[in-house]
């Protein structure tokens, strides 16, 4: 099958198997922490944990259990088309670009690894669907929190399937008019943790500071932000931008299963994402949405119209600040 012949018939059937995979998934998530919790009378099984890249990538079996569920499922259901997965990508070791034009699933089996070691409930199962390079069909499964996301494009975005995103619609209201004071910023400390001078970390943490710091802080560059949110998943962070609840997503070093469905499912509620480095000239390059595999994302709530503005242009508005005051991240890889 041609990517011209998938019909909105042909992608419901597509969609609705991923929301019913992504419970399956979900719940063999929650069948490990089960196991690990176990009752009064029976001793907790603890799993082994092995180290990948580093000591805040923690991989447990259960990672390797649910992608290979969810693989063999889509394999014996569309045997034509691609697979990308977290673990069997992490065991080789190419770097380039991932997504081709080809029908492909994309799937990160657990994101949010260290928080479902731990037991912080921000921990889900992410599976996209994508065609001619670009998300079709996200699905989101929090399973500690019983929260769904689900997304097909031009067909809204939405929450346990019964609420659509963003969740406040009468109306959607626009950007701060003075952003990004009035926004919640969501960020992540990332797994670059080098103590080298000028390096991602570094400039990280100065950015942060830039967009807490007060007005007129920091040489200017303070943004006063409402409040700053860490979940520990890419994948969440993007799908609270796109309920509303983050106004502003930036980020560095991500690769394409952490984002995809995410993408997908901000894109398809009104959000805007594009590049996280800024350009040499903020105030007049223009914005364009971000290629799948960039590895850097700045991601921007869905936004109505104010008296104004559009919300486009509010959206672009918050884009070109966010650009003031963060610095360029240094996250490459071969074609880029």
């Amino acid at each position: 099958m041609s990517n011209t012949e998938f019909t909105p018939e042909h992608l419901k059937e597509i969609y609705d198997f991923a929301v019913q995979l992504a419970k399956d998934a979900g719940k063999m998530l929650m069948d490990g922490v089960e196991a690990r919790c176990g009752d009064d009378s029976t001793p907790s099984t603890q799993q082994e944990h092995v180290e990948k890249d580093s000591s805040v990538d923690i991989v447990t079996q259960t990672d390797e259990d649910v992608e290979a569920f969810v693989k063999d499922q889509i394999t014996k259901k569309y045997p034509s088309h691609d697979f990308i997965g977290e673990e069997t990508y992490s065991k080789g070791s190419s770097r380039d670009y991932l997504i081709t034009t080809a029908p492909t699933w994309c799937v990160d089996p657990l994101d949010g690894t260290v928080n479902y070691t731990h037991l912080f409930p921000m921990f889900c199962v992410s599976i996209a669907f994508i065609l001619d390079s670009k998300p079709t069909i996200g699905v989101i499964y929090a399973p500690f929190l019983n929260q769904i996301f689900s997304a097909c494009s031009g067909q809204g975005a939405w929450l346990n399937e019964t609420r659509r995103l963003p969740l406040i619609r009468n109306p959607v209201p626009p950007m701060p008019e003075q952003a990004p004071k009035g926004c919640v910023f969501s960020c992540e400390w990332g797994k670059d943790r080098r103590d080298v001078e000028d390096g991602n970390l570094y400039r990280k943490i100065e950015s942060f500071m830039n967009m807490a710091g007060e007005i007129g802080g920091r040489g200017g560059k303070g943004g006063m932000v409402h409040g700053v949110r860490s979940l520990g998943s890419a994948t969440l962070d993007l799908a609270y931008v796109a309920m509303g609840s983050f106004d502003i997503w930036w980020e560095g070093g991500c690769w394409e299963w952490d984002v995809a469905a995410g993408i997908c499912l901000l894109q398809e509620a009104g959000g805007l994402v594009t590049t996280a480095n800024p350009p040499e000239d903020p105030a007049t390059t223009a914005i364009e949405e971000v290629k799948l595999g960039s590895r850097l994302y700045l991601a921007i709530r869905p936004a109505g119209p104010s008296a104004t503005e559009t919300g486009r242009q509010s959206q672009e508005r918050v884009v070109r600040e966010v650009w003031k005051r963060v610095r360029h991240l240094e996250y490459s890889r071969p074609g880029a």
